[in-house]
């Protein structure tokens, strides 16, 4: 009776009730600067006041009709896409917006008959029975519409202009070495995406002008509970089309053993491929497939982070399980490089890695790169050692043809002079060895003005690798039997070793004072090879009888006669010899002139009496331009300058 007393109907109250709850709903759904939850509590409230109505209203003898007719309009915009061969998005915004109207409002009548006790009703119990099945179908449409936008928009860049991929050859030692020295490394640094100061480069993986499209379905199903089902189809196609770029640049997916039995031309094209894809993978392909997550996701909590960790992790795995298999494998000198190449590019993506896996999930990716780091920079190390060591064992149980420059020197020097490109790296990973080079290698003391390059721990170590090596040259000259051969091949060595820190870097971490040095002993050694070979040449063409101004005519032809033959046979040896650098050559070419010319020129002079008889077999000339021919690296004979 309390409600007669009042003058309005009972269920003319709750209606009223329920208007005035709906106008606040709406009201503070109106507001901007909603979050997410919020926003969905306000819209499953909204969708439960609409049932509390109807069930009002069915009690007037209105209800239940007016939902199935909302049901019935709904479900003919759902159920007529699965009859049409066309995908919903294709066929433009309006059909689009009317699906995702529908699907809303299915959604708000299931949500609204759940709210309801339908144990007694038996037709409230068959509407929400069938518009749950609609809600369904079209749930499962949305999964596949997502699908088929990712596919067709996605969006593939070429890699090869991104980041500079070294093409440096190879230096491995051997006796027919081939000097590299002339090949300049090549690089390309032009980059087809806009980058930011770190060297992040952000591309589209798919068409901007979706990205709208894929935001309204993600919103419509995780309002509807099926988040769930919206990241596995997200994450299926994104992980695949990661999966096919990593395919595409050529990375393949292999295990250790490998890695471990591969031979060293086939494993040192791949190290070089990892550290050019590692980069192109993080700073180009996650930070692109990072925005897309956080553009669609971002506003959904750690969804995006989970998305994005799970689209990422499998790959990535796969580039850190081949740096593990290179760290434990062999250390040898060969790899030193390649080996630096790998840690520098891992050093350089902490920090891309630290941002990327930020959250707690993605924890041990961070773990995973910084332990390869540190287990890449040991095998570097060991590489530096074997280096060392292969250098100083290096045996011959043969001269080398010639008395040229050796191929061990060649294949030291062509590989040392690389390391300036990572001193700051090599510095770093040799601190900690100095102490045990400090006690082979003297501090260089070279006056106030020393560069601090010359004392760094990478300066000791290279002393201490060219000192191993002039001690192994040294070894090798001695397997000459001539001593003026001797003299050649270190003259030859020891200059190019000089060229080659002065033509390089490298002379910054040597110093002046150590080409000096060192520009002293080859012009030694070429004094030595002068003084080995001509001083008893020219021993012929003394006079023992300086105050007399010309000897007896026999004496004057036993001293041409022995001339001619020491001369002929210094000639017939020595052209055979090698000296490869044109400038040094023609230096002690001219040098050698100076004094045997000079001397044969004085003594014939001393001697024209008898410069037309037979025993003058060589004209000055002939002596002069027959030096030239020496040190060509092949044998020759000399023929007489003069015919009878």
């Amino acid at each position: 009776m309390d409600g007669c007393q009042s003058g309005v109907p009972t269920y003319e109250g709750d209606l009223h009730v329920v208007a005035a709850a709906h106008h606040i709903v709406k009201a503070l759904g109106a507001t901007k600067n909603l979050s997410d939850d919020l926003r969905k509590i306000l819209i499953d409230l909204d969708s439960h006041l609409s049932m509390i109505t109807s069930n009002i209203d069915s009690k007037g003898g209105r209800g239940l009709v007016d939902v199935e007719e909302r049901l019935d309009q709904a479900e003919r915009k759902i159920m007529r896409w699965e009859t049409d061969p066309m995908m919903i998005w294709d066929s433009g915004p309006k059909e689009a917006s009317d699906y995702l109207e529908a699907v809303d409002e299915t959604g708000k009548l299931v949500d609204g008959l759940r709210g309801l006790s339908v144990h007694e009703n038996r037709k409230q119990k068959e509407i929400l029975h069938r518009a749950m099945n609609i809600f369904q179908t079209a749930m499962s449409r949305l999964e596949e519409e997502l699908i088929h936008i990712l596919v067709r928009h996605g969006q593939q860049f070429e890699p090869k202009n991104m980041y500079s991929r070294s093409i440096r050859k190879d230096i491995v030692y051997d006796e027919s070495f081939v000097s590299v020295e002339d090949e300049p490394t090549k690089e390309t640094s032009s980059q087809n995406c806009s980058n930011d100061e770190s060297g992040e480069c952000i591309v589209d993986l798919v068409h901007a002008d979706v990205i709208p499209d894929i935001k309204s379905i993600a919103k419509v199903m995780f309002t509807s509970n099926y988040g769930p089902e919206f990241c596995e189809a997200f994450i299926s196609v994104q992980k695949e089309a990661l999966e096919q770029y990593f395919s595409f640049l050529g990375t393949e997916n292999l295990s250790i053993e490998d890695v471990l039995k591969m031979e060293w031309t086939c494993l040192s094209s791949k190290m070089n491929k990892w550290t050019w894809s590692m980069k192109i993978i993080v700073r180009v392909y996650l930070a692109s497939e990072k925005q897309l997550c956080d553009q669609v996701l971002g506003g959904l909590g750690s969804v995006s982070s989970y998305c994005f960790l799970e689209i990422s992790k499998a790959t990535i795995l796969c580039l850190l399980n081949f740096g593990e298999a290179v760290a434990m494998g062999p250390h040898r000198p060969e790899k030193l490089l390649r080996l630096l190449d790998m840690y520098e590019t891992l050093a350089d993506l902490l920090r891309d890695i630290d941002t990327l896996f930020s959250e707690e999930a993605g924890s041990f990716i961070q773990l995973q790169f910084h332990e390869l780091l540190e287990r890449l920079g040991e095998s570097a190390i060991a590489a530096f050692k074997a280096f060392r060591v292969a250098i100083s064992s290096n045996g011959s149980l043969y001269p080398f043809a010639g008395g040229g420059v050796h191929p061990l020197n060649k294949y030291v020097m062509n590989y040392i002079r690389m390391f300036p490109e990572y001193w700051n790296t090599l510095n770093l990973l040799l601190k900690n060895q100095h102490p045990g080079v400090a006690d082979q290698v003297t501090k260089p003391d070279y006056g106030p003005d020393t560069s601090l390059l010359t004392s760094c721990p990478m300066a000791y170590h290279l002393r201490s690798i060219t000192s191993c090596l002039e001690s192994n040259l040294h070894k090798k000259s001695q397997l000459y039997k001539d001593e003026a051969l001797q003299h050649i091949f270190l003259m030859n060595n020891i200059h190019y070793l000089v060229q080659k820190v002065k033509g390089s870097e490298l002379r910054l971490f040597f110093g002046d004072e150590w080409i000096r040095k060192h520009n002293a002993m080859f012009q030694q050694h070429a004094m030595n090879y002068e003084r080995a070979t001509w001083s008893s040449v020219v021993s012929f063409l003394k006079d023992n009888n300086p105050g007399s101004s010309s000897m007896l005519k026999s004496t004057f032809k036993e001293r041409c006669k022995g001339f001619s033959i020491a001369f002929e046979e210094v000639y017939k040896t020595q052209t055979s010899w090698s000296i490869p650098d044109p400038q040094l050559r023609e230096d002690l070419q001219i040098s050698t002139s100076l004094k045997v010319v000079l001397a044969y020129r004085t003594f014939l002079g001393r001697n024209l009496a008898y410069t037309d008889e037979k025993c003058v077999k060589h004209t000055v000339e002939h002596v002069e331009n027959s030096l030239l021919d020496l040190f060509g690296g092949s044998s020759r004979s000399l023929r007489n300058s003069r015919r009878w």
